[in-house]
C-alpha cells in the first residue's frame, strides 16, 4: 500500500473515482459480513454466503471479469472459528490457468479499507486499491483466476502470527469449492503472491501451508517489498515522510496484542490516543497524506525507541514459525528502497534457505519501493506461470542483482 500512497500523492491532492456506481454500505454495516448461526462448527474453508460483485478497474468501467465475494469460515491466530470474506475474479472467457491467493497490502484496520470494500465498483476513493487493480487486471489478463482475501480479518489485526496464513488458505478452499469459478477442487494449482504489506500475509500462507491445508496443491509463493522484522519497520517509518502509516498501522497491531495495547495505553498523551483512533477510523492514504514527518516521541511520554524496546517480545515470532515451506518461493526487492532497508530480505532470504526452503531471491537496482511492484509483474507473472504449469522451480537457494525486472525477469 505504500505505492499505492506514493502514486496518489504525485497525481493530486483531490479525492480520485476509480469506477463509478451508487455508494456501498461499508462492511460494517453490511449484512452480508454476518455469519449464520452455527457457522463456528463448520470445517475451516466452508462457504457461508456469497453474492455477485463488479470489481473496480482504474477507469470508470468495471474489470471485465466474472467476480464474486465468499464469506467462508477460517482461523485467527489463537485457533479460534472466524469468519471474512474473499473476492474470487475469474476471466469471462476460456479457461484458467490456475488460482493465485493474492494478498493486498492493506496497511489500514479500518473495515472501510478491506480489499472487499476498496476493491468493489462504486468505493468512494480508490487510492487505497489502485496498485491492487492493476496487478488485478494483469492477472485476469494472462488467464488466472484470483482469490484476494480480507486476511486481516473481521477485527483488522495488523501483523499478527499464523492468522493471515490461515485466512489465505482458507480463502483457497473456499474458491475451489466455488463452482461457478470452475477450478478442480484440490487438483488445482494455486499461487501465492503479495507486496509490502502483503507479503507479511502471503510469506505466513507459505508457511502454515504444510500443517493447516496441506491438500491445496500450492506450487508457488511470490514475496515482493519485504516489510520484516516489524519492529524496525516501525522505527524506520517513525518522523519520515510515511510516518503517516503509524497511525494506520498501530492502533490494529494493538488489537491484535493485549501486551502491545497495554504498553501504548500507559504512555500515550492524550493527544496520542486522539492520534490512535484517528488514525484507525481512516485508510492508509489520508493517514500518510496528514502525518509525514510525525514523530512518535511528540505523542508518548517516555521515547519511542524506548517504548519499542519495551515491547519487543510482542514482535517475537510475527515473521517466521516453526515450519518450512514445502512450496518454492520468489523474494524480489529494490536495492534502493526508501521505505525498507535491503538487509532485511536478505537476511530473510539467508533464514528461509538456512531452514531448506527452496528460494530465488532477486535484488532490483533501478527500482524503489514504489516502482517496483508495477516494474515487476510480468516477470513474477511468468514465475508464477512457470509454476502454475508444472515447471520446477531451481532446487537450493540463489541469489542474484539485477539492473531492473522490468528486463530482466525473475
Amino acid at each position: 500500500m505504500l505505492i499505492a500512497v506514493s502514486a496518489a500523492l504525485c497525481f493530486t491532492s483531490t479525492s480520485m473515482a476509480v469506477g463509478s456506481a451508487d455508494p456501498l454500505t461499508t462492511p460494517q454495516h453490511d449484512s452480508f459480513y454476518t455469519p449464520p448461526s452455527g457457522w463456528d462448527s463448520t470445517a475451516p474453508g466452508t462457504i457461508l454466503n456469497s453474492r455477485p460483485v463488479e470489481v473496480a478497474s482504474l477507469g470508470p468501467q468495471a474489470q471485465n471479469a466474472d467476480a464474486w465475494q465468499l464469506l467462508y469460515r477460517t482461523t485467527d491466530t489463537d485457533g479460534r472459528p472466524m469468519a471474512t470474506v474473499t473476492t474470487v475474479l475469474r476471466p469471462r472467457s476460456g479457461q484458467v490457468k490456475g488460482l493465485i491467493s493474492y494478498q493486498a497490502a492493506t496497511d489500514a484496520s479500518a473495515p472501510q479499507c478491506a480489499p472487499s470494500y476498496v476493491l468493489r465498483q462504486g468505493a468512494p476513493d480508490k487510492y487505497d486499491a489502485s496498485l491492487d487493480l492493476m496487478q488485478i487486471d494483469q492477472m485476469l489478463s494472462s488467464g488466472h483466476a484470483i482469490s484476494v482475501p480480507d486476511w486481516e480479518g473481521p477485527k483488522g489485526s495488523m501483523f499478527t502470527p499464523r492468522q493471515p496464513g490461515y485466512a489465505a488458505l482458507d480463502g483457497v478452499r473456499a474458491a475451489e469449492a466455488f463452482t461457478p469459478l470452475g477450478l478442480w477442487g484440490t487438483e488445482t494449482p494455486v499461487a501465492a503472491m503479495g507486496y509490502s504489506g502483503g507479503s507479511f500475509g502471503t510469506s505466513w500462507a507459505a508457511q502454515v501451508h504444510p500443517t493447516y491445508a496441506p491438500e491445496i496443491h500450492l506450487v508457488g509463493v511470490a514475496m515482493g517489498g519485504w516489510t520484516a522484522p516489524i519492529g524496525r519497520y516501525l522505527e524506520k517509518l517513525d518522523g519520515g515522510p510515511f510516518s503517516g502509516f503509524l497511525p494506520s498501522l498501530l492502533p490494529g497491531m494493538m488489537r491484535a496484542d493485549p501486551r502491545l495495547a497495554a504498553a501504548f495505553a500507559e504512555y500515550l498523551t492524550p493527544a496520542g490516543h486522539a492520534l490512535m483512533a484517528a488514525g484507525d477510523s481512516r485508510c492508509v492514504t489520508p493517514n500518510v497524506a496528514q502525518h509525514a514527518f510525525l514523530r512518535m516521541d511528540d505523542y508518548l511520554t517516555i521515547p519511542f525507541s524506548q517504548l519499542m524496546d519495551q515491547v519487543q517480545a510482542s514482535f517475537t515470532g510475527l515473521e517466521f514459525g516453526t515450519v518450512v515451506p514445502t512450496a518454492p518461493l520468489l523474494s524480489y526487492n529494490a536495492v534502493h528502497d526508501e521505505i525498507l532497508d535491503i538487509t532485511w530480505a536478505d537476511q530473510a532470504t539467508a533464514w528461509w534457505c538456512a531452514t531448506g526452503a527452496r528460494i530465488t531471491s532477486v535484488r532490483d537496482q533501478l527500482s524503489e519501493h514504489v516502482s517496483l511492484q508495477i516494474s515487476a509483474t510480468t516477470a513474477v507473472l511468468r514465475w508464477i506461470d512457470d509454476r502454475l504449469a508444472g515447471q520446477a522451480a531451481p532446487d537450493g537457494c540463489s541469489t542474484r542483482t539485477v539492473p531492473t525486472m522490468a528486463l530482466e525477469g525473475a
